[in-house]
């Protein structure tokens, strides 16, 4: 786990500007590797490490999920909730479209589009999350009372 010069990425300008409290990390990225890499290089359990998701529904209106890294999200439950017929994940070319960020390296924070935020309700349990800092191979630690204040997302129980 290297600790280097923060890099200065639009989630950080956001985090600086609402005053969190927060670690970051660098890693060595691995295409695909997703949180599995990141917890192991960082000696974190998974189920700490929040990945965000960037999905759709039908008519393409895009929205960021945060989930566990050890999880999965029911599209089909989420869908329910939220009263669309279905979710789908977005290309990664959407993806970086909405939110400015690579794939690997996307932050619910500083998004280039302001879109819904749902968070499974059990991130909030964790005293400490790891999540994406804006760029690939970079997470920042924070507490999950800090999503919720920023992000402000809608609490929901879609894990599998």
């Amino acid at each position: 786990m290297a600790k280097n010069k923060t890099p200065m990425t639009p989630a950080i300008r956001v985090l600086r500007n609402e005053k969190v409290k927060f670690e970051d990390f660098t890693y060595a990225y691995e295409e695909k590797g997703g949180t599995a890499v990141s917890s192991r290089e960082l000696g974190v359990d998974e189920h700490c490490m929040v990945k965000t998701l960037v999905m759709e529904d039908e008519n393409k209106n895009p929205i960021i999920v945060l989930m566990h890294g050890d999880r999965q999200v029911s599209t089909k439950k989420l869908a329910r909730l939220i009263g669309v017929k279905s979710i789908s994940p977005c290309s990664p070319e959407t993806a970086n479209k909405h939110t400015g960020y690579l794939v690997g390296g996307t932050s619910p924070f500083g998004t280039r589009r302001t879109m819904p935020v749902y968070m499974e309700q059990t991130i909030m349990e964790l005293p400490k999350i790891y999540i994406n800092g804006g760029k690939r191979g970079f997470l920042v630690s924070l507490e999950p009372q800090d999503v919720m204040r920023i992000l402000k997302p809608t609490l929901v129980q879609v894990g599998i």
